[in-house]
């Protein structure tokens, strides 16, 4: 069986104000074309398909587009993550077409939406994000960990760690007499120990805590993983599964844990991530192979630095046409920078000014009521341009400071 793996869409977000709905069709288009390249029996979307609560309606069409393509080739499976409104993506799941599925209720957590081909089923258990303080009564109900009425403690371990005991609970009481179980894919939106964060995912801290170790993962064979945005394998931990008293059943399975990655690059902290999908290959036995296919690059991000007179030279000319971030280095402010920066760079996102040798001051500056203004002043304009003031700007400086004193006086 082929299934294809991805995550974090973030349909509607835009990148320093930059709109990407149109980056994110062109991605969603490749996905479509992937799946039936590939021949895939599945397309599961691990969460963040919003960029926020409430979608702009574009986001909502392109959504409904996606899936409605998709599902013409491939069964699709769908979970909300951190930006969704579980209420919201799930609306209407139960009247969707036949072949896309959209798991957006704590309720239906070890309900898994039932695959197989030659070699047998597939159950794909989807977990919505699993927000504890929204969940952990809810997922206490049932628990054989949890007294009665009591509900699990206030983390994400927690939550996560039950929505697997029930996952490995309906994988038991599947399981043949031979003590064979189905192969079992997972997909979960969580921050999982071990995993490289960037900039642009959400804090979901908790009681400061927003990781869930990998080893609450044991006892099934993949775990498709959205919330990080960069690709990633996570290590499982030796000798921790699913034992006979935690509902497994079956040989142990040291489940492959990843992250997709989002398939655009939502900040410069993700300039050196390789956006990709990915491409998962289970044989009789389990996972046979992973492989990250690359998604499609609209437009690269990049950096440069340097000074602007070289910059705007032969060093600028290989970056014309990326969305960057540019650094400055003179050390004065030069005139006009902004719009010298986006006539040589059109696609210019972040301009910084940033001298290679930062004035050094032996000690902070205290302005109190007894400090001269035009030198506070002064010296505020050495600190953002990088240079005192020069005679010319001391005078209109001058000349505004003793206009306002004039005004006062005549008030």
């Amino acid at each position: 069986m082929r299934i294809l793996h991805t995550s974090d869409w973030h349909l509607g977000r835009t990148l320093h104000g930059v709109d990407m709905l149109e980056h994110q069709a062109a991605y969603l288009d490749h996905l479509v074309e992937l799946a039936r390249m590939a021949d895939a029996d599945a397309v599961v979307v691990a969460g963040d398909v919003y960029d926020r609560a409430v979608p702009p309606v574009e986001a909502v069409t392109l959504l409904s587009d996606a899936l409605s393509r998709l599902a013409r080739t491939t069964t699709v499976v769908v979970t909300p993550g951190n930006h969704d409104s579980a209420v919201r993506l799930g609306f209407g799941a139960d009247l969707l077409r036949s072949g896309v599925h959209v798991r957006a209720r704590v309720a239906d957590v070890g309900i898994p939406v039932e695959l197989g081909d030659d070699d047998g089923p597939v159950l794909v258990h989807a977990l919505p994000y699993l927000d504890p303080d929204t969940t952990r009564h809810a997922l206490a109900e049932g628990d054989p960990t949890v007294t009665t009425g009591e509900p699990l403690p206030r983390s994400h371990e927690a939550v996560t760690a039950a929505a697997l005991r029930r996952v490995r609970s309906d994988l038991a009481r599947r399981s043949t007499r031979g003590g064979g179980r189905p192969r079992s894919v997972v997909m979960a939106h969580a921050f999982v120990v071990g995993g490289q964060a960037s900039d642009s995912e959400r804090d979901i801290r908790v009681g400061g805590v927003d990781a869930v170790p990998a080893g609450v993962f044991g006892g099934v064979d993949y775990v498709a993983l959205g919330h990080l945005h960069g690709p990633q394998r996570i290590g499982f931990p030796v000798g921790v599964n699913g034992g006979p008293g935690d509902g497994a059943a079956g040989a142990a399975v040291d489940p492959v844990l990843q992250y997709s990655g989002s398939p655009l690059a939502y900040s410069f902290s993700e300039l050196r991530q390789r956006k990709a999908t990915v491409l998962v290959d289970l044989g009789p036995d389990g996972v046979r192979g992973t492989e990250l296919v690359p998604a499609p690059v609209p437009r690269r991000l990049a950096e440069v630095t340097g000074r602007l007179d070289d910059l705007r030279g032969a060093a600028g000319e290989p970056h014309r046409d990326d969305w960057l971030r540019v650094v400055v280095t003179d050390d004065a402010r030069p005139t006009e920078l902004y719009a010298r920066v986006k006539a040589r760079f059109p696609h210019a996102l972040v301009v910084e000014h940033r001298p290679a040798v930062a004035a050094q001051r032996a000690r902070a500056t205290v302005v109190t009521s007894a400090s001269d203004p035009l030198q506070v002043t002064g010296e505020f304009v050495e600190h953002v341009t990088g240079a005192p003031p020069s005679p010319e700007e001391l005078a209109v400086l001058r000349r505004a400071y003793e206009d306002v004193l004039a005004g006062d006086r005549s008030a």
